[in-house]
């Protein structure tokens, strides 16, 4: 696993964001860019803590002492993310925005479809299923960090965010920017915990077919309740097209302004997963993320 060859050790870094002079609409004449990105903080804190309960639970089943490392960094990340887009949530909040049905169907697919017992299907607690289930979840989270590392680097060479609010780009960019540093220890445990090479490939193509439209649809359609509710009638307007109108709009936009990741940057990256000899480690690059890191104010802030 070229990822543990070339070990990296992973640190949560301690961060502070002062949202007090933030606008909702943080990315300058952008509504539909800035609510669809705004609907990352409702997904993250339940996903993130998410990845965390699952992960503490492959520690046993780890045999390799440095993936075990990467294992515990990862999870230390990923909660101090979670926290991180916790305050952004009571950023929005403050501005008048109400995220409870965001947050009761988030909520749901990660406690009750993702949950020890999906959908109330007590037999997957039993062995061998509930180590069945163990192992889906690390592929669910190795197929949705293959998005979030991608992002990462798309974030890393991104320009166009130098102009929106610099508090909320730079939380952004620090998150994405650790997403890049440990891109590859899901697809690590997930190779760790499914062995057999055939079975492997073969799984996390069918959790990726799942991953993929879910990941699509969850991003559009909390964007939509916020932007259902931004003050600006005429953003209204957009947020109440159907979902294939609001993802049209949107990846139109992208495209112009490179704001965001455009559909057809993620529709790429979903292919290249496809391929047998694909690994995370060539999906973005770790010294880049790092050198953002070393100068992310909200890094600095805490660091001095």
């Amino acid at each position: 696993m070229n990822a543990i060859v070339q070990h990296h050790k992973l640190v949560a870094r301690a961060v502070k964001f002062d949202f007090s002079n933030s606008p909702v609409q943080w990315i300058p004449n952008d509504p539909v860019c800035s609510h669809l990105i705004n609907g990352i903080n409702l997904i993250l804190p339940a996903g993130e803590f998410w990845f965390c309960r699952v992960y503490n639970k492959t520690l046993p089943f780890i045999h390799h002492p440095v993936l075990i490392d990467d294992v515990k960094g990862f999870i230390r990340q990923e909660a101090t993310h979670a926290r991180a887009h916790q305050g952004a949530q009571e950023f929005l909040i403050q501005h008048g925005y109400n995220l409870d049905p965001a947050l009761k169907k988030i909520n749901w697919i990660f406690g009750v479809l993702l949950g020890e017992s999906p959908l109330g299907i007590k037999a997957l607690e039993l062995k061998p299923l509930e180590h069945f289930w163990l192992v889906t979840r690390v592929g669910v989270v190795a197929a949705i960090e293959h998005f979030t590392g991608a992002l990462g680097q798309w974030c890393m060479d991104n320009k166009s965010w130098d102009k929106a609010d610099p508090v909320i780009a730079d939380m952004f960019r620090w998150h994405l920017a650790e997403e890049v540093e440990h891109r590859s220890v899901a697809f690590d445990l997930f190779k760790e915990m499914m062995p057999n090479k055939v079975f492997f490939y073969l799984y996390r193509q069918f959790l990726m077919l799942l991953v993929f439209p879910i990941f699509i649809y969850v991003l559009a359609d909390v964007g939509r309740k916020l932007g259902k509710q931004d003050p600006d009638q005429a953003v209204q307007k957009i947020a109440n097209r159907t979902l294939v109108g609001l993802l049209s709009k949107y990846h139109r936009q992208a495209k112009q302004t490179d704001n965001g990741p455009t559909l057809t940057f993620l529709l790429k990256t979903t292919v290249r997963w496809l391929s047998p000899k694909f690994h995370p480690e060539t999906e973005g690059n770790t010294q880049q993320a790092l050198d953002y890191l070393a100068r992310s104010p909200a890094v600095q802030m805490l660091s001095k």
